[in-house]
C-alpha cells in the first residue's frame, strides 16, 4: 500500500472525510496542500478536483503532471486531471464532482475497481482501511466511528465540541457521550489526589469542586485538615460538628465507643465496685469514663435487670462531691443533661444567663427541640415560657428565637443575599445614631450558620470593621454576650468552647458548673478540636490546665473525659 506518502501502511487521510472547512488545521475542500517539494497552483489554475500527480490519485484541475495511460483530465482548469501511477484512470476528477466522501467505491472513475490487479479494493479486511458504509458509497456514513477516520460534525456524539480556547484542539464537551470523564470529576465525584488540578495532555484542567464532598474534600480557600487549604476535610475517625445545624468541619471526641463492649460485664465490675463498705472509683472512672453514653444508657438499663437497683441512685449513694456531678451528668441522655442545665439556670431566684447562652446559642434546631421536650416531660413545664418569664428585653428576645429552633440550616449560601443583610447590619448599627436590635436579632438568629459567616465578610467589607466590632460598640450585658456567642460559634465552635473552659479554671477558685458542663457535653463531639484551640489560644494545654485546678478523683475523671491518661 504505497500510496500512503507518509509511510506506515496506513491510507491517506481521505479528503471528503474530514470536518468542514470550519475546522482549523484540516484540509479544504478541492484538495491537500502539495507534498514532497510540488507546488501548489496559482487561483487561476484551481479545478475543480485535488492534485493529479503521484503519489495522488488523479484529481480534476491538479498540477500539470505528465497525464498517464489512463489519465485524460482537461488540465488546469478542466473538471478531470491527469492520470498518475499507480493510479489508473483519471477522468472526472479526484474525488468526482458531486460524489460525496473518499474514496469511490468500485467502479466509479479515477480509481480502480475492485478487481483490478495490483491495487487492493477497498474492504474492511485490508488492514488500515475503513470498510466503506453501506448508505455512503465509499466513505463511513457521517456521524459513524469508523477507525482512523474522527466524526465529521463537531455536534456528532463521541466527538468533543471545538471550543476557541484550545487552539488547534477540541475542548472536550463532558456532557458529550463518548467523551472520557476526568476521573474523580462529575456528579459528586472526588478527584484522587494524584490528578487533582493536574491537567491530563490534550485535555483542559477540569474545575475543582465547589463544596464539601462526601470522600474527603472541603471547599477551598478555606484552611483545615483534609484538604489543601480547605476546612470541610474530613478524616479518619471524625464526625460531623453539629453547632448551630452546620458542618463547619469534621471533628473529633475524645471518648468514643467501647469495641468490644459487654454492657453485662461492666453491669458486674460497676456492683462490684460499690457493694460493700467503701467505694471503687478508679473502677467507676475507668468503665464509664471510657464508655459513650449510649453505651452508659445500655449498662444502666441491663444493671437494673440484672440487680433490681437503679444505676444512677446507686452512682449518687456511693459517690460525692465534684466527681459525683461528673458522673451523674454523664449517665444522663444528652438532651436531659441540657434540659436539667437550663432548669438549674432558671429556678429559684435570679436567672444563670451564661448557661442559656451557651446551651441556645450553640445547639442545632433538632437538638434544641428534643431539649424542649425533655424539659416538659421532666419538669411538666414549656421552656418557652420560663424563658420569657425569666428574662426581659432584647436578651428574652433573642432567647425565644433561639428556643423557636427556626434557624434555616440547609440554607444554600446566597452572596447577593449576604451583601444585602451586611448592608442591613451596618445601616441598623454602625450607620446610624442608637441602634436597631430587631435587624441583629432576625439576622443572626434565622440564617444558616454558613450564610452567617458570608455575610460576616460582607460586612468587614463594608465597615471596614468585623462584625465582632459592631456587636461590642451596639449592646452591652447580656445580649452583648448572647450575640457575641453566636459569632463566636459561627467562626469557630471548638475556639468558643475553649474559651468557655479557660475562662471556667483561670484566676482565684474554679466555675466548676461550667468546667464539667462544656467537657461533658463536649467529649464525644468535638473535644479533640477544642483542645487545640486551647493550645492556640493559651499557649498551654488543657490537660495541664485541669491538673494545675482540680484535684482527685474530679481531676481524674475529667482527664479521662478529655483524653489524657491520669
Amino acid at each position: 500500500m504505497s500510496y500512503n506518502p507518509y509511510g506506515g501502511g496506513q491510507p491517506y487521510p481521505p479528503q471528503g472525510g474530514y470536518p468542514g472547512a470550519q475546522q482549523p488545521g484540516y484540509p479544504q475542500p478541492g484538495g491537500y496542500p502539495a507534498q514532497g517539494g510540488v507546488s501548489m497552483p496559482t487561483p487561476e489554475s484551481a479545478g475543480a478536483g485535488g492534485y493529479g500527480g503521484a503519489p495522488y490519485p488523479s484529481g480534476g484541475g491538479g498540477l500539470p503532471y505528465p497525464a498517464q495511460p489512463g489519465g485524460g483530465g482537461l488540465g488546469f482548469e478542466g473538471v478531470g486531471g491527469p492520470g498518475s501511477a499507480p493510479y489508473p484512470g483519471g477522468g472526472a476528477g479526484y474525488p468526482p464532482v458531486g460524489q460525496p466522501g473518499y474514496p469511490p467505491a468500485g467502479g466509479q472513475p479515477g480509481y480502480p475497481a475492485p478487481a483490478q490487479p495490483g491495487y487492493p479494493a477497498p474492504s474492511a479486511s485490508q488492514p488500515g482501511y475503513p470498510a466503506p458504509a453501506p448508505a455512503q458509497p465509499g466513505y463511513p456514513t457521517p456521524g459513524c466511528a469508523q477507525p482512523g477516520y474522527p466524526a465529521p460534525a463537531p455536534a456528532q456524539p463521541g466527538y468533543p465540541t471545538p471550543a476557541a480556547s484550545q487552539p488547534g484542539y477540541p475542548a472536550p464537551a463532558p456532557a458529550q457521550p463518548g467523551y472520557p470523564s476526568q476521573p474523580g470529576y462529575g456528579a459528586g465525584g472526588v478527584p484522587p489526589a494524584a490528578n487533582y488540578n493536574t491537567p491530563t495532555p490534550g485535555y483542559p484542567s477540569a474545575p475543582a469542586p465547589t463544596a464539601p464532598q462526601a470522600g474527603g474534600y472541603g471547599a477551598p480557600g478555606s484552611k483545615g485538615p483534609g484538604y489543601p487549604g480547605g476546612t470541610g476535610g474530613v478524616v479518619a475517625g471524625m464526625k460531623n460538628m453539629n453547632i448551630g445545624g452546620t458542618q463547619k468541619v469534621k471533628t473529633q471526641g475524645t471518648v468514643k465507643a467501647a469495641s468490644p463492649f459487654s454492657a453485662e460485664n461492666d453491669a458486674k465490675i460497676l456492683r462490684k465496685a460499690m457493694k460493700g463498705i467503701g467505694t471503687d472509683e478508679k473502677a467507676v472512672i475507668d468503665i464509664l469514663g471510657h464508655r459513650s453514653n449510649k453505651q452508659r444508657q445500655e449498662i444502666s438499663l441491663l444493671f437494673k435487670t440484672m440487680y433490681g437497683k437503679d444505676l444512677i441512685k446507686e452512682l449518687k449513694s456511693e459517690l460525692g462531691g465534684k466527681l459525683e456531678d461528673v458522673i451523674l451528668g454523664m449517665m444522663m441522655p444528652r438532651d436531659d443533661y441540657d434540659a436539667s442545665e437550663l432548669r438549674r439556670a432558671m429556678k429559684g431566684i435570679g436567672t444563670d444567663e451564661e448557661v442559656l447562652i451557651e446551651i441556645l446559642c450553640t445547639r442545632s434546631n433538632a437538638e434544641i427541640n428534643a431539649i424542649k421536650q425533655s424539659y416538659k416531660v421532666h419538669y411538666r413545664r414549656e421552656m418557652e415560657k420560663d424563658l420569657m418569664s425569666e428574662n426581659s428585653g432584647h436578651f428574652k428576645r433573642l432567647m425565644i428565637s433561639m428556643a423557636a429552633a427556626g434557624r434555616q440550616e440547609n440554607q444554600p449560601v446566597d452572596r447577593n443575599k449576604a451583601k444585602q443583610d451586611a448592608k442591613r447590619l451596618y445601616e441598623a448599627g454602625e450607620a446610624r445614631w442608637g441602634t436597631d436590635e430587631s435587624v441583629f436579632n432576625m439576622i443572626l438568629c434565622s440564617q444558616s450558620f454558613e450564610q452567617l459567616r458570608c455575610v460576616f465578610d460582607e460586612y468587614a467589607l463594608i465597615s471596614k470593621n468585623p462584625i465582632e466590632t459592631a456587636v461590642k460598640r451596639e449592646f452591652s450585658g447580656d445580649i452583648e454576650n448572647g450575640m457575641l456567642a453566636i459569632v463566636g460559634c459561627v467562626r469557630n465552635g471548638p475556639a468558643y468552647f475553649a474559651t468557655k473552659l479557660y475562662r471556667a479554671m483561670k484566676g482565684l477558685g474554679t466555675d466548676d458548673q461550667a468546667l464539667i458542663r462544656v467537657t461533658v457535653t463536649r467529649s464525644e463531639v468535638d473535644m479533640v478540636q477544642i483542645k487545640q484551640e486551647f493550645q492556640k489560644l493559651y499557649h498551654q494545654s488543657l490537660d495541664q490546665f485541669i491538673k494545675d485546678d482540680c484535684s482527685g478523683d474530679y481531676k481524674r475523671i475529667l482527664l479521662t473525659l478529655v483524653g489524657c491518661p491520669y
